[in-house]
């Protein structure tokens, strides 16, 4: 069957998604088949014959359910509301799964003690902008859902860094004051001396099983499709 007429099925390429994945599907018993090493890109899986499974990462596997290049792509909540401009139209959550579990949070220094909530926040913002004359500065690999949020709580006195590496060592390298960064226990911020405010918490994250709404589908791809969510779930 020509490829175009697959159902195109993107999967995490590596790190902690992929390692969840494979005990996900190890459980249920998928097999990959056509893939001979690690590095193999493409690949197929046994039962599923109208489909083909492409190794991507998190981040491209949400861009090419944006651009309806493939149907299907197993990545972060928060990777797709922060990518995916009107994500709710573009693609549908078909599936929740048991990992890749962060909350998105609104993390402080721990000597701000009389900071525990936003509006506490905007008071700092404020008070910094008329001492400083500078806005305060947010580290985040998140501009958009950060900029959502602190609009939604009405704090306007700051601007967001863009960051590249560890977000959480900005405050003490000097690059931002506070930041926002996903988290999974709070060690890292801990370590860093860093604290989450009482009400901020951006966005509870997991991996999911998402489809493209873009993406041009037929009877048999979502035939294809039910089959291998009900493999899944």
């Amino acid at each position: 069957m020509n490829i175009q007429n697959k159902l195109r099925i993107a999967l995490p390429s590596k790190g902690r998604l992929r390692t969840d994945m494979e005990s996900l599907f190890e459980e249920k018993k998928i097999i990959f088949s056509n893939i001979e090493n690690d590095r193999e890109y493409i690949a197929a899986i046994e039962g599923l014959d109208n489909a083909i499974v492409y190794f991507l990462s998190a981040k491209e596997i949400t861009n090419r359910l944006d651009e309806g290049s493939i149907h299907v792509g197993l990545t972060g909540d928060d990777l797709v509301q922060e990518k995916i401009s009107n994500y709710n139209q573009k693609v549908s959550k078909k599936l929740k799964l048991n990992f890749g579990k962060a909350n998105l949070v609104v993390a402080i220094p721990e000597i701000w003690i009389d900071v525990m909530t936003m509006a506490d926040l905007e008071e700092i913002c404020h008070l910094h902008r008329t001492k400083f004359s500078k806005r305060l500065r947010v580290a985040t690999k998140y501009k958009n859902l950060t900029n959502e949020y602190f609009s939604n709580c009405g704090v306007v006195d700051y601007r967001t860094v863009e960051s590249d590496g560890s977000t959480e060592s900005a405050p003490f390298n000097g690059f931002a004051e506070i930041i926002t960064d996903i988290t999974s226990s709070g060690e890292t911020l801990s370590a860093n001396n860093l604290r989450v405010l009482d009400d901020g918490l951006i966005l509870e994250s997991s991996a999911n099983i998402f489809t493209s709404n873009v993406a041009e589908w037929n009877t048999n791809l979502e035939n294809t499709l039910n089959s291998f969510i009900d493999r899944i779930s």
